[in-house]
Formats: C-alpha cells, sequence, structure tokens
C-alpha cells in the first residue's frame, strides 16, 4: 500500500507544468507571442488614453477661457445698454 501512495504522489509532481509566465510560454511559442502582443496593445491603449486625458484637460481650459470672455463681453454690452462707460479688463 505504500508503494500505492508513494507513486502517486510522486506522478503528481511531476505532471504539474512549471509555475509561472515564462513556464507557459515556453511550454507554447503562440501563447508568448500573443502575450507580447497583447502587451503592446495594452500599452497603446496607456498612450492613447494619456493623450485623449491631454486633449479633454486643454479643451476644458480653453472653454473656461472662452466663458470668462463671454462673461466680460456681457458685462460691457450691458454697461453699454445703461448708458455708462464699458470698463476695460
Amino acid at each position: 500500500m505504500g508503494f500505492v501512495f508513494s507513486s502517486a504522489a510522486w506522478a503528481g509532481s511531476q505532471a504539474a507544468p512549471p509555475p509561472g509566465p515564462a513556464g507557459a510560454a515556453s511550454l507554447h511559442p503562440a501563447n508568448g507571442r500573443r502575450l507580447t502582443r497583447s502587451q503592446a496593445e495594452v500599452e497603446r491603449l496607456k498612450r492613447d488614453l494619456h493623450r485623449q486625458e491631454s486633449d479633454n484637460r486643454q479643451a476644458g481650459e480653453r472653454l473656461q477661457q472662452q466663458d470668462q470672455k463671454i462673461a466680460e463681453l456681457r458685462r460691457q454690452l450691458q454697461d453699454l445698454q445703461a448708458g455708462q462707460p464699458a470698463a476695460q479688463h
């Protein structure tokens, strides 16, 4: 009976694949290529996201400047309509 248990334990330890991504990639080259492509895609998506966030910040700043300019022009228009000299800011 001891032989059955020890041989089953030995077989179980030998059947396990090497741990980690390196072991899987070395067993299946296609997996390594897929992993490399996926990592490149992740990096591309990160760059795209960063660029979009930057574009959004810049657009927000431009909108804020335009809003300020519109508010100043409205004040000037109100001053002119009220017969007061427009204040230059």
